[in-house]
């Protein structure tokens, strides 16, 4: 794949308090589009855990690397969506991509945890409790994962 193009492989990280408030953040280029963080491989090795902690620290400034107090609060939900890439983003693929995978996590983290915006990418965010942040949601797929979450969480896929 040529490499001024992304990789249509992606992650989608639900932040989120033990109380079910969920972050989401609002992209600088569409609107009224609130989301979780969301984003691509950067290379086709990449593992998709590698790529959930980077770009939560590169869209949040959430760190939850390896070794940090975040670490464990971040896991894999095991779950995948296959979309069709909405046309307005479809140039930044190669001319034959029109579908993305995106592969689920979740981060748990206390509440008033600080939260740094990447201005390139987002200008505002918002805790709501889980429910609101799915009503306020544009993707059906992020609305989706966000209403997951008790039932994730009470099977033991969260920390």
């Amino acid at each position: 794949m040529h490499p001024q193009f992304k990789i249509p492989q992606s992650v989608l990280v639900v932040i989120h308090t033990p109380a079910l408030d969920v972050l989401l953040i609002k992209r600088v280029d569409a609107g009224d589009f609130w989301q979780s963080v969301t984003g691509s491989k950067d290379a086709e090795n990449d593992e998709f855990n590698e790529t959930a902690v980077r770009e939560v620290q590169e869209e949040t400034g959430i760190v939850c690397l390896p070794g940090t107090p975040l670490a464990g609060g971040l896991c894999d939900w095991r779950l995948e969506n296959v979309y069709e890439i909405y046309p307005q983003w479809r140039h930044r693929y190669a001319p034959e991509v029109t579908h993305n995978r995106e592969h689920l996590f979740g981060l748990q983290v206390p509440a008033a945890t600080p939260v740094i915006l990447s201005p390139r990418e987002h200008t505002d965010y918002l805790w709501l409790p889980y429910r609101e942040a799915a009503e306020a949601c544009f993707s059906p797929s992020n609305a989706e994962a966000i209403l997951m979450l008790p039932r994730l969480l009470d099977q033991g896929s969260g920390p």
